[in-house]
């Protein structure tokens, strides 16, 4: 009921910049916190940077510095701002949200399709 849509992925070289974004559409409960995560081949999927539905924030040691998360919950839309980015970060970046059913006090974790990230000269 749920789904999610990432767009921005492409290839840019060493250094470049890029910005991801996530939108949730769909019959939505309320979503809570939001994630980006990637997966490179032969590499198990790892969590880049999340973000609260209060907008605290965490990142992956690797990103920390380079890399940017935000959201606009009005939108339900979540973006990553990747900045000198570097080879190791090629990868397919997947987002991830809570769908929170608040009167059970659960919720449904949505993934997106993905996105691919290349970074090569």
């Amino acid at each position: 009921q749920v789904q999610l849509v990432e767009s921005g992925g492409g290839l840019v070289q060493p250094g470049g910049s890029l910005r991801l974004s996530c939108a949730a559409s769909g019959i939505i409960s309320s979503i809570g916190a939001m994630g980006w995560y990637r997966q490179a081949p032969g590499k198990q999927r790892e969590l880049v940077a999340g973000i609260t539905s209060g907008r605290s924030t965490n990142y992956a040691d690797s990103v920390k510095g380079r890399f940017t998360i935000s959201r606009e919950n009005a939108k339900n839309t979540m973006y990553l701002q990747m900045n000198s980015l570097k080879p190791e970060d090629t990868a397919v970046y997947y987002c991830n949200a809570r769908d929170v059913v608040r009167a059970l006090y659960k919720y449904r974790e949505v993934w997106g399709q993905g996105t691919l990230v290349t970074v090569s000269s």
